[in-house]
């Protein structure tokens, strides 16, 4: 099954002091889903935020929140990020003991569900759960921060993977690096959504932040083809 390309600027890289605007702006640039990165400085070396900020967030726009969480344990949280209105929700292969657990879980409280992989953990760690998710992360950066080098050996990792998921209706993310001049690495290797951060929010303006995304749309789209 093809899925569109689409572009997922991620906040953690916008205007904290105008948050909601920021979201607003990404969007009418063009973007196709809102990537929310929550970290708690224990599974990663970051802090981020939490439920409430999202929950404020979801009146300015429609768009898909696509969260990504970054903490351990996840379960006890899933149901207020979904009660904040994320439409999906990825917790980290190597989070927890019971992935399958969170993962139906997710899928309980009527989110689709996600299962992410940091750059080091093999794709045999997600093999069993496939029938379970509506999407694979694939980090290419560690993550904890932005603005970081795009790992280039994740791309045969991103080809096993597609090879994995056969036909199940299962979209490819990739979070890190991504910019104009790496975005056809992951999109030709198979993956179909691109998280991006410091390649979108710069520049302060809608005009802007259509470029940066157009800038990005293009070299995927063509990769695919």
């Amino acid at each position: 099954m093809t899925h569109p390309i689409r572009i997922a600027p991620s906040i953690l890289a916008a205007d904290f002091s105008k948050l909601g605007q920021e979201v607003r702006d990404v969007v009418d640039a063009g973007a196709d889903w809102i990537h929310l990165d929550v970290m708690d400085g224990h599974f990663v070396p970051n802090i981020t935020f939490g439920p409430d900020v999202i929950k404020s967030l979801r009146r300015y726009t429609e768009a898909t929140f696509d969260c990504h969480l970054m903490i351990s344990p996840a379960d006890g949280f899933l149901e207020a990020f979904a009660k904040a209105g994320c439409d999906i929700l990825t917790v980290h292969a190597e989070a927890g003991p019971h992935l399958h657990r969170s993962l139906q879980t997710v899928r309980s409280l009527g989110k689709k569900a996600g299962v992410s992989l940091n750059p080091a953990t093999p794709e045999s760690a997600i093999e069993y759960v496939l029938d379970t998710v509506d999407l694979v992360l694939v980090m290419t950066v560690n993550p904890g921060f932005g603005g970081q080098k795009f790992i280039d050996a994740t791309a045969e990792k991103i080809r096993r993977i597609k090879a994995m998921i056969g036909d199940r209706p299962i979209e490819i993310e990739v979070d890190g690096g991504i910019s104009p001049e790496t975005a056809a690495i992951p999109a030709g290797a198979g993956a179909n959504v691109l998280v991006a951060g410091s390649a979108i929010f710069k520049g302060g303006s809608v005009e802007a932040y259509r470029s940066a995304i157009q800038a990005i749309r293009a070299p995927a789209e063509k990769a695919r083809r």
